[in-house]
């Protein structure tokens, strides 16, 4: 509801950031392809796929190390580059973050963080003091990067590239090279940051649990295009195909063919509403979701709907992972081979009979 008062219009702010239909060739191939974006302040938008897709160029382009060869880039709504003009890299307000912390070995870390901050001599130091405070690394204000872990090393490189105040931060796999005990604190120390100070944020990433722990929205990237985008559970929950699935988890196949808008599998029939008959299709899920029926094996009352059909398999092996064991099953109803995550520790012997519901609400529905 607009709760502006009568005769005057709310306006509302433009993206911090915005790229409008870029694209990059190289050698005649396109390395990104149409490629649209809006990032509002505050808010933390992931570039999710695998290498070599195209994030990188599309940051570098954003940064304005590499021309677009078409489309815009806007800057709380402001032109900063199309194919005739570009704004300089240096006026462009947009920090960077990347795998390589980029510290100067020569410099002590108060140096580091001031870097590229302008100003007295006492606003710059009272800026590297209060940003090295925040990352709780004040005490080796006097200190080298060599004095420093990994770790420590990155949360000045953070410090430093939000030391001018940038309205936008790029960020290209700046976690990878981190140990995993260090990897989930630091990220969320620097999603915290840089909230706080109402940074737009770009994140390139292959890794799906880490734009899934740090981003608002997803932009899953694939062949230099945006496939898929919006907040982490509707493009986890609601995708738009095979590969999204699977980009995210690994996944069961079931192979079938349609005839009068259902597809006949081991687990019964599935709806393939508005798909001709005799199109083959493939019924997607994930390991989670692949039930045992340890009560009844299958041999009691018949299950929900939404659980469809009990189907018999034959267990080929299972492994303790930790927090889950993973149990893959030979389906009577085909050979093929399913795979079940059970919590805490399961281990049936190879062989043992069981019986397998699947949910039908987690199952996605694609042509082949």
């Amino acid at each position: 509801m607009n709760t502006a008062p009568a005769g005057i219009s709310r306006t509302i702010a433009p993206p911090r950031l915005e790229i409008r239909n870029i694209r990059r060739f190289f050698e005649g191939r396109a390395v990104v392809d149409d490629v649209s974006l809006q990032i509002r302040a505050g808010q933390v938008t992931c570039l999710l796929g695998p290498s070599g897709c195209g994030k990188s160029t599309t940051l570098r382009m954003i940064a304005g190390v590499e021309m677009q060869d078409s489309g815009e880039i806007y800057v709380d709504g402001k032109l900063i580059c199309d194919t005739v003009f570009r704004v300089p890299p240096e006026r462009r307000e947009i920090g960077l973050m990347f795998q390589d912390f980029a510290l100067f070995p020569h410099l002590s870390v108060a140096d580091n963080v001031g870097f590229g901050l302008k100003g007295s001599k006492d606003e710059k130091r009272a800026r590297v003091e209060e940003l090295l405070n925040r990352v709780s690394l004040k005490r080796f204000i006097d200190g080298y990067p060599h004095q420093l872990s990994g770790g420590e090393q990155q949360r000045v490189a953070l410090a430093r590239a939000i030391a001018p105040r940038p309205r936008i931060m790029l960020m290209d796999e700046p976690f990878s090279g981190l140990d995993n005990r260090l990897r989930d604190g630091i990220r969320d120390e620097t999603l915290s940051l840089l909230k706080e100070e109402d940074t737009a944020v770009l994140l390139v990433t292959h890794e799906p649990e880490e734009a899934m722990r740090m981003a608002d929205e997803i932009a899953l990237m694939r062949g230099g295009r945006i496939v898929q985008q919006g907040a982490p559970y509707n493009v986890y929950t609601h995708p738009v195909d095979k590969a999204a699935v699977s980009f995210f988890s690994d996944v069961n196949v079931l192979k079938a063919e349609v005839n009068g808008a259902l597809a006949r599998t081991a687990f019964g029939e599935f709806l393939a509403p508005g798909v001709a008959d005799g199109t083959a299709v493939e019924i997607v899920f994930r390991p989670q979701h692949l039930r045992i029926d340890f009560d009844r094996g299958g041999q009691g009352p018949l299950p929900t709907p939404s659980d469809g059909v009990p189907a018999r398999a034959v267990v080929e092996r299972a492994r303790f992972l930790g927090s889950e064991s993973l149990v893959e099953f030979r389906m009577d109803f085909d050979g093929s081979v399913l795979k079940a995550t059970v919590p805490n520790v399961f281990l049936p012997e190879a062989g043992r009979v069981m019986w397998l519901t699947v949910r039908r609400n987690r199952c996605f529905v694609f042509p082949a």
